[in-house]
């Protein structure tokens, strides 16, 4: 036991700069990481989280559902892509909404998030095809980060939306549940317009239920 102590002692007097310098650098990382934390809070600006909304029109009112809420990472499966997704919805802009991300990646990450809408509604293919009755809709997928008008929160968000409604938006706004739901409404007239000049930057699926 004594020759252990004094091995340890050994160690500890060859060794104690390297230990001190490695404890002040955790030090400052925890610091600087809830520093920034407290920051992100106060500012409701959470670039790191991924949601996903439906956007419908039911009896002339505009409806928005979350469908489901993750952080990037457990959607792209890799820390690189959800830093690259993170930085880029802190580029958006209040006139262009959709991430800015590399043109020969829009598709490896909206079909990362497709995955995840599609575990969803799995149920639904696997009737069909079984052969049971299901109703199939198309419908268009997105990412952006909203920074324009009265957001909550500004987050990742993955927008899904009918193809036969983004296709032909009505011109006169709908009713909106919430005063801040304008935003949205502004939001979605852009997506109308960029999804014919900017096709590559959405994402065609179907859902089956």
């Amino acid at each position: 036991m004594r020759e252990i102590l004094e091995f340890l002692l050994e160690k500890l007097n060859e060794n104690w700069v390297k230990f001190v310098t490695a404890g002040v650098f955790m030090l400052i990382g925890w610091f600087i990481g809830h520093r920034r934390a407290r920051r992100n809070l106060k500012r409701r600006e959470f670039f790191d989280r991924l949601n996903v909304s439906l956007n419908m029109i039911h009896e002339g009112r505009l409806l928005i559902r979350t469908l489901l809420e993750k952080r990037c990472e457990e959607i792209f499966l890799n820390s690189a892509a959800a830093q690259m997704v993170v930085d880029a919805a802190q580029r958006t802009t209040e006139k262009d909404p959709l991430l800015p991300l590399p043109k020969s990646d829009h598709w490896y990450f909206l079909n990362s998030v497709l995955n995840e809408i599609s575990e969803q509604f799995a149920a639904g293919t696997i009737k069909r095809d079984l052969g049971l009755p299901v109703r199939c809709e198309q419908y268009v997928l997105c990412l952006t980060c909203e920074a324009a008008g009265l957001i909550k929160q500004k987050k990742v968000r993955a927008m899904l939306i009918r193809k036969a409604l983004l296709e032909k938006l009505p011109e006169q706004a709908p009713a909106f549940e919430s005063p801040h739901h304008q935003t949205r409404w502004q939001t979605l007239q852009f997506l109308a317009a960029a999804y014919k000049t900017k096709p590559e930057q959405f994402l065609n699926m179907e859902i089956c239920l």
